[in-house]
């Protein structure tokens, strides 16, 4: 069993927040400062956190009769977790809109890692799963803490956090990673920690939506940016570097291959820039094998997430090779091995 220290991972990378700390407008700028000041607080906690034991896959058994144990919590725009009960599992819809989305997506999640890989919740043992919505004052993030998810309203940025489900779906993947390959949440390791929330965020939306991989949107974040920014989402996944474009935000600094990698201290040294060449390595095997990304391209990268023989500060070859086994033992020598060792090689990551 491997050991797990859990890690403080946010939905908005650091260096927009940055950026949107220095605008000249107080209204823009006052919200991002208490973010990253919240941030940093939640951060420092976790550094303190206990160390768990990750859990393995559910044995066999009647998918059926695995259901999620979810409870949403209020926060009443203070920093004090969880909060006050709002919704607990199988209690009728809340009032508040926010409370039910969130409730809603931790619901999907959970189903999409049950039906799709037979994995019965984040720690693939029934863990319960907790949120905590209207978290501060116009607290401009989402987050995993390596216990909960938490969701802030926004500010004239960013709408509710709650809105995008893949944004749900993405820190309880966090958990996921958590609980299983445990990626060092530094380089290329944490590139791969946050991109594989980045899949499984999508994947979760394309089931919500049944939509195919030649008909989704491969954007992560659609809806969460106000009418007052130049861009779609927070990343794309399909054509990284190119969800916003913005006086306030900047330009989106994702590359799509190794020839434009970033090396930077800042973020953990790059992890949500970075994330875009595996992104995209997963992007073009999804839509090279076509239908639902989640039974085949989805498949190969949970069965590499599960395997147990990932190292913790694995870098993008190592990861690209497992992803290669992985294709292998599944599927062995077929075109899903094929379009895989494809993709990679359109991002410029060796696997052979």
């Amino acid at each position: 069993m491997k050991a797990t220290h859990p890690v403080f991972c946010t939905i908005v990378p650091p260096h927009v927040l940055d950026k949107l700390a220095r605008a000249d407008d107080p209204a823009l700028a006052g919200p991002a400062r208490r973010t990253l000041e919240a941030d940093a607080a939640q951060r420092a906690r976790r550094q303190f956190a206990p160390v768990l034991g990750a859990a393995s896959a559910a044995p066999p058994g009647d998918a059926a009769a695995r259901t999620p144990h979810r409870t949403v919590h209020d926060a009443e725009h203070l920093q004090n977790l969880p909060g006050r009960k709002a919704r607990g599992e199988s209690d009728e819809p809340h009032q508040d809109a926010t409370v039910n989305r969130a409730y809603a997506g931790l619901g999907a999640t959970f189903e999409l890692l049950l039906k799709a890989f037979g994995r019965d919740s984040v720690d693939g043992n029934g863990l319960p799963l907790v949120a905590s919505v209207h978290y501060g004052e116009n607290y401009g993030n989402a987050f995993w803490d390596g216990e909960q998810m938490v969701f802030g309203d926004g500010d004239e940025i960013f709408r509710d956090f709650t809105l995008p489900v893949d944004v749900i779906a993405h820190e309880l993947a966090h958990g996921v990673t958590q609980y299983t390959a445990n990626l060092t949440y530094f380089g290329q390791s944490g590139a791969l920690n946050e991109s594989v929330s980045d899949v499984f965020g999508s994947l979760v939306k394309q089931y919500v939506d049944d939509r195919s991989a030649d008909r989704a949107d491969w954007l992560i974040g659609a809806g969460l940016l106000t009418e007052r920014v130049n861009g779609v989402a927070l990343r794309s996944m399909k054509a990284p570097g190119t969800a916003y474009d913005d006086d306030l935000l900047g330009k989106d600094p994702q590359p799509a291959t190794m020839d434009d990698y970033v090396r930077t201290t800042r973020d953990n040294g790059g992890v949500h820039i970075n994330s875009g060449i595996p992104n995209h390595a997963f992007y073009l095997l999804a839509t090279a094998l076509g239908g639902k990304a989640w039974e085949r391209a989805g498949q190969i990268w949970y069965d590499t997430l599960t395997a147990g023989n990932l190292e913790a500060d694995v870098d993008f070859t190592g990861f690209a090779r497992a992803t290669a086994a992985a294709a292998q033992a599944r599927f062995g020598d077929g075109e899903e091995r094929e379009a895989l060792l494809k993709a990679w090689s359109r991002v410029g990551v060796p696997t052979g």
